[in-house]
């Protein structure tokens, strides 16, 4: 699924519901990316704490990517039946 991040409020919000769907609790999460579980809490209330190397490796655990495009692409459509 594609998601628009336009906010630190956005990216935390999607860094929760993330964790919520891998079947993690913050404290496993921590873990496995080296913090504190306080710190993956503070993540999902403000990630604008959260360092570019701590963002890609919440990614990683929660099996997200990570990708930036020019604002002035147009989104893809849904494919054509006749691809499916």
């Amino acid at each position: 699924m594609l998601h628009l991040i336009a906010t630190p409020d956005q990216m935390a919000q999607l860094l929760a519901a993330s964790r919520r769907q891998a079947g993690l609790t913050q404290a496993e999460a921590a873990a496995r990316i080296g913090v504190s579980q306080s710190r993956i809490s503070a993540f999902e209330t403000d990630a604008a704490a959260l360092t570019l190397a701590q963002l890609l490796a919440l990614c990683g655990v929660y099996g997200l990517q990570l990708q930036l495009r020019d604002k002035s692409q147009a989104l893809p459509g849904p494919a054509p039946l006749s691809e499916w």
